[in-house]
């Protein structure tokens, strides 16, 4: 309010001097109007001072009451396929805003409502003054919404172009390995800039229409501002106001103009942030942050499978709910301390049962139980150290070997070297430059896939989890690392932890005290070792005369022993 009060003061004092001090010759009134207007001008620079750091905390505090939220709903919307935007757009959304809320744009707003009051200080000078400037406002407010639909769409446009184009450059860089090896990166370079040049067009079309309206309402106040001051000669030379007002209207026109001027030109950022934050409102409303729910007793590892069905998050079942159910009503048990191996043909729902396991995705109808309690029951950050997960793609993350390890918690040294030497991988660690500080890339660059996986494997090993998931361990392994490997599961059994093994290999089935066969998301046949693969030798007999099956050798302790 101060502020633009103030801003009266220029022409005000432009008023005083033409018809007060030159008209007197007073020197003491020229010099104490003078004064008195660098005061008032002084005091304002302060406020407007103020204001910008006001904003600049206010938008600080957006960020810092915002950010964390945003971050927390990208990763739940990446996790279940709920966002239809980028997961990683919504902290860049958090970004625009806070820069918008710091910036000059938004002062207009503030400004804006004053407009009235300065045409009706216009309209004392004279109603033919408060006329012009009644016109002059409309015609700049009617460029203004023209404005903001003729950028609308091609800004539109342009943003959903530039997404295209930028998945496409990350998805480049994350198989850049597969895409040089087959020679593919001309195609990619090509398929890209067919997306980032429709952008470029896009966005020069806005800025063509944001650049042409806004010239236009410069050109018009500056020529309505012209104007008045002609009008304000004519009515001089009818002597029905005084060469001050002449001049002062015209100053005071152009800051009445000001603020609807400021959003012509700041259109664009307006309608990028609002974009932003009904982006940020959108997705909020859509991806639920789970709540912190009442702390559970410590687990023992009493896995309980009821009618459970689990079909992909984020895509609509009701379109085609057959094809999207991935695990069809499964009911069984794993008693704590038991060793379950997985086995299955490829897309039988053994990784869904593993996410759906650890509650990564959640049961459409039916219960995945912990100890009786619905695992979406249970707080993530308290059953998580109760919980060691080797996912079939492996990621390291940016950061030392240990704190890798350590799940980025407080690092207890005596329980990393335990779950490195828990999973073999201790002397293999003491190798590596800086041994257990060496520090890691993304993904893990620089370490072979046999590295990351037993490494990964020490993770999921950190502070004896009470429930291991092991989807595919031994994909990457060597001889050495299968022996590691084989040497952990058996470690694991007599700590008393319970282990679900998903894998391919018959490796993996030695250490396992009960078998799980998957087939087109159903369970198949579960129970003990030795009694479920003399069913699969047997039904493999009855199939295959020959009597050839990669399970035969399995079924025979002979073997088994060996092994």
């Amino acid at each position: 309010m101060f502020i633009n009060i103030l801003m009266l003061v220029p022409t005000l004092y432009m008023l005083q001097v033409y018809d007060r001090v030159v008209t007197s010759g007073s020197y003491d009134t020229l010099m104490m109007l003078t004064l008195l207007m660098i005061l008032m001008l002084g005091f304002m620079g302060v406020l407007q001072w103020i204001r910008s750091k006001v904003l600049t905390r206010a938008a600080n505090q957006f960020d810092k009451l915002t950010n964390s939220y945003a971050f927390e709903i990208g990763f739940i919307g990446a996790l279940n396929n709920k966002s239809d935007q980028r997961p990683y757009q919504l902290m860049s959304d958090v970004k625009g805003i806070r820069q918008f809320i710091s910036g000059h744009a938004i002062t207009a707003f503030f400004d804006a409502p004053w407009v009235p009051v300065y045409l009706a200080v216009m309209f004392l000078f004279h109603p033919w003054y408060g006329w012009i400037a009644i016109f002059a406002a409309l015609l700049l407010v009617t460029l203004t919404f023209a404005n903001a639909m003729l950028i609308k769409k091609p800004q539109s446009n342009a943003n959903h172009f530039s997404n295209k184009a930028d998945n496409l450059y990350r998805s480049t860089l994350t198989n850049a390995e597969a895409i040089h090896g087959m020679g593919m990166l001309r195609r990619f370079i090509n398929r890209w800039e067919k997306h980032h040049f429709k952008s470029l067009i896009e966005q020069s079309q806005s800025a063509d229409w944001n650049a042409l309206i806004t010239s236009t309402s410069k050109t018009l106040r500056l020529i309505l501002q012209s104007l008045i001051l002609g009008a304000g000669a004519l009515l001089v030379l009818n002597q029905e106001i005084t060469p001050g007002l002449m001049i002062a209207g015209s100053i005071l026109l152009g800051r009445a103009l000001a603020p609807i001027d400021q959003l012509t030109g700041a259109w664009q950022s307006v309608v990028s942030s609002r974009g932003q934050y009904d982006r940020l409102n959108k997705i909020s409303r859509k991806i639920l942050v789970s709540t912190n729910n009442m702390e559970l007793p410590e687990p023992k590892g009493n896995l309980a499978f009821e009618k459970a069905v689990v079909a992909i998050p984020g895509i609509d079942h009701k379109e085609n709910p057959d094809k999207q159910v991935v695990l069809k009503g499964l009911s069984f048990g794993i008693k704590a301390g038991d060793v379950v191996a997985v086995i299955g043909a490829s897309a039988s729902g053994k990784s869904s049962l593993a996410r759906a396991i650890l509650g990564i995705w959640p049961t459409t109808s039916g219960h995945v139980r912990l100890d009786g309690a619905d695992i979406q029951q249970w707080n993530r950050e308290s059953i998580g150290p109760h919980l060691g997960y080797l996912p079939q793609d492996i990621e390291l993350f940016p950061g030392t070997v240990k704190e890798n390890i350590a799940r980025f918690g407080n690092v207890d040294s005596e329980q990393v070297i335990a779950a490195a030497k828990k999973s073999g991988v201790h002397e293999l660690i003491l190798q590596l430059p800086d041994g257990y500080d060496t520090e890691l890339g993304v993904g893990g660059h620089g370490l072979s896939g046999g590295q990351k996986q037993r490494i990964a494997l020490a993770r999921a090993l950190y502070c004896n989890p009470k429930v291991i998931v092991l989807d595919e361990p031994n994909s990457n392994l060597d001889e050495a690392g299968e022996q590691a490997l084989a040497q952990a599961l058996k470690q694991c059994k007599q700590d008393g932890n319970t282990v679900i093994v998903i894998s391919h290999r018959q490796s993996a089935l030695f250490q396992a005290d009960k078998i799980l066969v998957m087939a087109n998301g159903q369970l198949s046949m579960y129970g003990p070792r030795e009694a479920v693969l003399q069913k699969l030798r047997e039904s493999s007999q009855s199939s295959n005369p020959s009597g050839s099956s990669s399970y035969t050798a399995l079924s025979d302790n002979k073997v088994n022993a060996t092994k």
